[in-house]
């Protein structure tokens, strides 16, 4: 009788399945606005600490607006998951289409049927704003362009962006192509988890084709790496249409914030708004550290999975944000991680919460992942599984 109960639990085990949904937590400010007059001469702006995702500043921050090449923070966190999967890897040599060499705006001029390594085309896109070579990684990594939007709006709606649209991995002007200064902010969280691309963008110029004779210099076309202490990324944005528009990043004393504003109306004024936040952030607030990325806070059952048990981690730092010259309020932590879990997931797949409160009030919630990728267990692993805790019944 237990030989059959275990074999009917092996099957039930096999038949049940769970989708897990990404999630990313963005907590509102508490400032109300009553700093409205930060920033001034721009569209939509907002301000976030990157780890617990704490907006400090925002002005008319779910306004849609065209968010020129700022598009490419998506389409640079799809190919960094990419490569975080290795389904692709930076010495990956691309051919380029006709396609991807005819797109207009910022380019690095691609000829068709040139090549070009996965390595050289992410400096030609976060220096160089380059739509071609972001055309031509769209391509090599879904096979088309429709089909690279459609993984756009899909991570758009994985992150929980509620008023964003894309129609193409560039940025160029398109009907149904918009954002949202809010939203904007939370893509430059989801790629800041890949710190990798700042090696990249923080570069204010490098080559490309360097041992042929057209040997091609990129330029940053976000100036302010240069003019402002900590800037080290990410996304400069101009259409006639969208005005000059930055997602850009900041760090100093270990704390790293987020500043985007849309539509300013020159690139001077773009950036002096930008420097305004970023001086508003650093002045006011500090962060402290309290459990690094990475770190494995339990290994928990996964059904039908291979492993039987995985490894949960923390997908970013868990810091405490204080205001400077407030006192430090006792705080609680609490680990909530869902329960029934079963396979397949992938690496990355959000299971749970590392939750930071103080007097009933929370302050940061930080997804907890899984660390690697869940295969599904074959029936005769699952049947051994269960048959072998069968026999260990006392």
């Amino acid at each position: 009788m237990k030989a059959f109960a275990a074999v009917f639990t092996s099957f039930m085990i096999f038949f049940s399945s769970l989708t897990m949904p990404a999630v990313t937590w963005a907590k509102q400010n508490d400032q109300n606005n009553q700093n409205n007059k930060l920033v001034d001469q721009v569209k939509s702006a907002i301000l976030i600490e990157k780890d617990t995702g704490r907006v400090l500043f925002n002005k008319n921050s779910n306004k849609e607006l065209p968010p020129a090449s700022m598009t490419k923070i998506m389409t640079l966190l799809i190919i960094f998951k990419a490569l975080d999967r290795h389904d692709i890897s930076l010495s990956d040599k691309v051919r380029v289409s006709e396609h991807a060499a005819s797109m207009g705006g910022s380019q690095v001029f691609l000829e068709p049927g040139e090549e070009m390594t996965v390595n050289e085309l992410l400096k030609a896109i976060a220096i160089g704003s380059a739509n071609d070579a972001s055309m031509a990684m769209a391509e090599y990594i879904a096979g088309s362009e429709g089909d690279f939007v459609k993984k756009m709006n899909e991570e758009a709606k994985d992150l929980g962006l509620k008023h964003t649209h894309f129609e193409n991995p560039t940025g160029l002007p398109a009907k149904n192509h918009y954002s949202t200064a809010h939203d904007m902010a939370i893509m430059a969280k989801a790629l800041l988890h890949y710190e990798k691309v700042l090696k990249y963008t923080s570069k204010y110029e490098d080559y490309l084709r360097e041992n042929s004779d057209e040997k091609f210099w990129l330029v940053n076309t976000n100036k302010m790496i240069k003019t402002y202490p900590g800037v080290d990324g990410l996304k400069t944005g101009y259409t006639n249409e969208a005005k000059y528009c930055l997602t850009a990043t900041a760090k100093r004393n270990d704390m790293r914030v987020i500043a985007v504003v849309m539509g300013a109306p020159t690139t001077k004024e773009r950036n002096k708004q930008v420097a305004k936040l970023f001086d508003y952030a650093f002045a006011n607030y500090q962060t402290k550290k309290l459990v690094n990325a990475g770190h494995v806070v339990r290994e928990v059952e996964v059904s039908k999975s291979q492993q039987g048990k995985v490894p949960v981690i923390t997908q970013d730092r868990v810091v405490l944000l204080l205001k400077k010259g407030t006192d430090k309020n006792k705080i609680k932590t609490k680990i909530q991680i869902n329960k029934n879990l079963h396979a397949p997931m992938k690496k990355g797949t959000t299971v749970g919460y590392y939750t930071v409160t103080s007097k009933g009030k929370t302050l940061s919630k930080t997804p907890l992942v899984v660390a690697e990728n869940i295969k599904e267990a074959s029936w005769w692993q699952l049947f051994k599984r269960n048959i072998g805790k069968m026999t260990n019944w006392g």
